[in-house]
């Protein structure tokens, strides 16, 4: 069955999906926000301020500055915009503009003020079901997808056979596909991951050698583990779950797997990070102003540090790094000081 995507979003990660796409000889539409962008990859067939190595066949591309146009023309919508950016992004479509489509996010952040993932915020703007719904994460580096360096992507969706369907779409010779069901729990990992990437940089910044980051990021897979328990998600290979399972959609799964463990790790490790990029600013002492302004790209951990800090207040897990990690960002905390206390927390 043939699927007409749209990517709605234009940085590395939207550059690099949309690579996939298009190896694959898929058409693809694509939302780009700036014109000038637009006609720079119509004239030279590469996006000028991401991943610039990557060339497109632009007779599979068809690019508009309009939200609107790419989703009229598509079957899958796959979000790839700033968790930030994507209620601005979608809030001149109609109500029921989404009706029949399926939904693939890319998004690794939870929508700033109102706490929500998309799928939840989806729901309430567009009535949106779940069972339209996927995501694809993992450990994958635009960078190394655009190097064709082989990498391996998790899609989770409600229904096994067609999350499988959608993912042949974008499997190739450098990109293996993982099929899983945990649609809430992956979401909330790859927001986690992200919080946890800032520590990492932080401690780095900070001149904690390579001993204590490997008993840092192990302590921060724990409490990962231990807030997707909390939301109702049971790790059936790690940890005891006590008491009855909570009765929602989210569903059991094994956290050493690599959409939960290895996006953690790549995330904390990689000199591609952002997220770990501006950690380790803010560890050398940058204001987190001045970290936003020589990063120059979205770091999703940060806004992500204060939502989850907010809905943990109802959670109620045991998350003194993340906790900690908010409090430096966001309360001028200063970082030496919170990650004294930090070294007491961790076994």
């Amino acid at each position: 069955m043939d699927i007409r995507f749209g990517v709605i979003g234009s940085g590395s990660w939207a550059t690099a999906l949309t690579k996939i796409l298009t190896d694959n000889r898929q058409p693809v539409g694509w939302y780009i926000r700036k014109e000038a962008s637009i006609r720079h990859i119509q004239a030279r067939h590469h996006n000028p301020h991401y991943l610039p190595s990557v060339y497109f066949d632009t007779n599979l591309l068809t690019l508009s500055d309009k939200p609107a146009d790419i989703v009229d023309a598509s079957d899958c919508l796959v979000m790839a915009v700033p968790s930030a950016y994507t209620a601005a992004t979608l809030e001149g479509l109609d109500r029921k503009a989404l009706r029949g489509k399926k939904i693939l996010s890319a998004i690794k952040g939870i929508l700033p003020e109102q706490n929500l993932l998309l799928n939840e915020y989806l729901a309430r703007e567009f009535d949106f079901p779940l069972a339209d719904y996927y995501t694809v994460m993992g450990p994958c580096h635009a960078e190394e997808v655009a190097a064709e360096k082989l990498s391996y992507l998790t899609f989770s969706g409600e229904n096994e056979t067609s999350t499988q369907q959608l993912a042949s779409y974008f499997t190739t010779d450098y990109l293996n596909t993982i099929i899983n069901q945990d649609v809430y729990g992956v979401q909330y990992a790859a927001i986690l991951k992200n919080i946890y990437a800032l520590g990492a940089g932080i401690a780095h910044g900070l001149e904690y050698g390579d001993n204590f980051l490997s008993v840092l990021i192990a302590n921060c897979a724990d409490e990962m583990a231990g807030f997707l328990r909390k939301v109702g998600i049971r790790n059936i290979a790690v940890g005891v779950h006590e008491g009855e399972d909570p009765v929602s959609h989210r569903r059991r799964a094994n956290y050493a797997a690599s959409v939960y463990l290895g996006d953690l790790l790549v995330t904390c490790y990689s000199l591609y990070s952002r997220n770990r990029t501006f950690g380790n600013m803010i560890g050398k002492g940058y204001s987190v102003k001045t970290a936003q302004l020589e990063l120059n790209m979205v770091a999703e951990g940060y806004n992500a540090s204060k939502c989850i800090y907010l809905i943990n207040k109802d959670i109620k897990a045991e998350m003194p790094i993340a906790g900690m990690i908010y409090h430096i960002l966001w309360e001028n905390v200063k970082a030496g000081s919170g990650f004294k206390q930090i070294e007491s927390y961790l076994v």
